[in-house]
Protein backbone atom coordinates (compact mmCIF):
# COMPACT_ATOMS: atom_id res chain seq x y z
CA UNK A 1 0.00 0.00 0.00
CA UNK A 2 1.36 3.67 -0.88
CA UNK A 3 0.97 6.69 0.67
CA UNK A 4 0.05 9.54 -0.99
CA UNK A 5 2.53 12.35 -0.88
CA UNK A 6 2.43 15.97 0.34
CA UNK A 7 1.35 17.29 -3.18
CA UNK A 8 -1.70 14.89 -3.46
CA UNK A 9 -2.40 14.98 0.41
CA UNK A 10 -2.55 18.56 -0.01
CA UNK A 11 -3.95 18.98 -2.71
CA UNK A 12 -2.91 20.83 -5.95
CA UNK A 13 -2.72 25.05 -5.93
CA UNK A 14 -5.72 26.41 -7.48
CA UNK A 15 -4.86 29.56 -9.42
CA UNK A 16 -7.44 31.89 -11.74
CA UNK A 17 -5.41 34.00 -13.98
CA UNK A 18 -6.69 36.67 -15.64
CA UNK A 19 -5.82 39.29 -18.78
CA UNK A 20 -6.30 42.99 -17.81
CA UNK A 21 -8.72 43.21 -19.84
CA UNK A 22 -11.27 40.65 -17.91
CA UNK A 23 -9.77 42.53 -15.10
CA UNK A 24 -11.44 46.09 -16.20
CA UNK A 25 -14.66 44.17 -17.14
CA UNK A 26 -15.37 43.36 -13.39
CA UNK A 27 -14.13 46.82 -12.24
CA UNK A 28 -17.04 48.17 -14.68
CA UNK A 29 -19.40 45.87 -13.41
CA UNK A 30 -18.96 47.23 -10.03
CA UNK A 31 -18.71 50.74 -10.71
CA UNK A 32 -21.60 50.41 -13.48
CA UNK A 33 -23.97 48.83 -11.08
CA UNK A 34 -22.76 51.90 -8.30
CA UNK A 35 -21.87 49.15 -6.04
CA UNK A 36 -24.65 47.11 -5.62
CA UNK A 37 -23.19 44.23 -7.95
CA UNK A 38 -19.79 44.59 -6.14
CA UNK A 39 -20.03 41.23 -4.67
CA UNK A 40 -20.12 39.41 -8.15
CA UNK A 41 -16.55 39.24 -9.26
CA UNK A 42 -15.66 37.99 -6.35
CA UNK A 43 -18.34 35.34 -5.68
CA UNK A 44 -16.79 33.85 -9.15
CA UNK A 45 -13.17 34.25 -7.72
CA UNK A 46 -14.64 32.38 -4.59
CA UNK A 47 -16.36 29.47 -6.92
CA UNK A 48 -13.20 28.84 -8.83
CA UNK A 49 -10.62 28.81 -6.86
CA UNK A 50 -12.17 27.74 -3.50
CA UNK A 51 -9.70 29.45 -1.37
CA UNK A 52 -10.86 30.89 2.06
CA UNK A 53 -9.83 34.19 1.96
CA UNK A 54 -11.91 34.31 -1.45
CA UNK A 55 -14.67 33.29 0.57
CA UNK A 56 -13.71 36.04 2.92
CA UNK A 57 -13.53 38.41 0.83
CA UNK A 58 -16.96 37.52 -0.65
CA UNK A 59 -18.78 37.38 2.58
CA UNK A 60 -17.14 41.09 3.22
CA UNK A 61 -18.58 42.65 0.47
CA UNK A 62 -21.84 40.78 0.88
CA UNK A 63 -22.18 42.15 4.27
CA UNK A 64 -21.79 45.50 3.23
CA UNK A 65 -24.40 45.24 0.48
CA UNK A 66 -27.05 44.04 3.51
CA UNK A 67 -25.81 46.89 5.83
CA UNK A 68 -25.88 49.71 2.96
CA UNK A 69 -29.30 49.11 1.25
CA UNK A 70 -31.41 49.33 4.58
CA UNK A 71 -28.87 52.44 5.83
CA UNK A 72 -29.48 54.40 2.32
CA UNK A 73 -33.44 53.29 2.73
CA UNK A 74 -33.18 54.96 6.25
CA UNK A 75 -31.38 58.26 5.22
CA UNK A 76 -33.54 59.36 2.15
CA UNK A 77 -34.68 62.66 3.92
CA UNK A 78 -32.20 66.37 3.27
CA UNK A 79 -28.92 65.87 1.79
CA UNK A 80 -27.77 62.20 2.61
CA UNK A 81 -25.57 60.46 4.84
CA UNK A 82 -22.10 62.07 4.17
CA UNK A 83 -20.78 59.27 6.11
CA UNK A 84 -22.45 56.73 3.79
CA UNK A 85 -21.07 58.28 0.67
CA UNK A 86 -17.40 57.47 2.36
CA UNK A 87 -18.23 53.86 2.70
CA UNK A 88 -19.53 53.86 -0.67
CA UNK A 89 -16.14 55.19 -2.08
CA UNK A 90 -13.85 53.61 0.06
CA UNK A 91 -15.52 50.02 -0.42
CA UNK A 92 -15.83 50.86 -4.33
CA UNK A 93 -12.34 51.70 -4.02
CA UNK A 94 -11.13 48.86 -2.38
CA UNK A 95 -12.88 46.75 -4.58
CA UNK A 96 -11.32 48.51 -7.39
CA UNK A 97 -7.67 47.85 -6.25
CA UNK A 98 -8.41 44.01 -5.28
CA UNK A 99 -9.68 43.40 -8.54
CA UNK A 100 -6.35 44.91 -10.41
CA UNK A 101 -3.79 43.95 -8.07
CA UNK A 102 -4.72 41.36 -5.94
CA UNK A 103 -7.56 38.62 -6.62
CA UNK A 104 -6.48 37.30 -10.09
CA UNK A 105 -2.84 35.83 -10.22
CA UNK A 106 -0.39 36.39 -12.92
CA UNK A 107 -0.82 34.53 -16.18
CA UNK A 108 1.62 31.53 -16.90
CA UNK A 109 4.26 32.19 -19.42
CA UNK A 110 4.03 29.75 -22.49
CA UNK A 111 5.68 26.87 -22.88
CA UNK A 112 8.39 27.21 -25.93
CA UNK A 113 6.70 24.75 -28.58
CA UNK A 114 8.46 21.63 -28.85
CA UNK A 115 10.18 21.03 -32.39
CA UNK A 116 10.19 18.13 -33.98
CA UNK A 117 12.21 14.73 -33.42
CA UNK A 118 13.27 16.38 -30.06
CA UNK A 119 15.67 18.48 -31.69
CA UNK A 120 16.83 22.37 -30.37
CA UNK A 121 15.68 25.58 -32.73
CA UNK A 122 19.31 26.05 -33.34
CA UNK A 123 20.10 22.95 -34.66
CA UNK A 124 17.09 22.71 -36.57
CA UNK A 125 18.39 26.22 -38.36
CA UNK A 126 21.81 25.11 -38.83
CA UNK A 127 22.55 21.47 -39.18
CA UNK A 128 25.67 20.16 -37.95
CA UNK A 129 27.85 18.59 -40.44
CA UNK A 130 29.14 15.19 -40.33
CA UNK A 131 27.86 11.81 -38.93
CA UNK A 132 25.53 11.91 -36.01
CA UNK A 133 25.36 8.89 -34.90
CA UNK A 134 28.45 7.87 -34.06
CA UNK A 135 29.57 11.23 -31.35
Amino acid sequence: MTMPTTAMAAGTERQLAAGWFQRFAWVVLAWGSLGLLVWVPFLYVAIRRKHPSDWAAFASFTLYECVSLPWAMNTADGDGDPFLGIAFMVTLLTATGLLLFAMFDKKPPHPPTAMPYGQPQYQQQHPQQGYQYGR
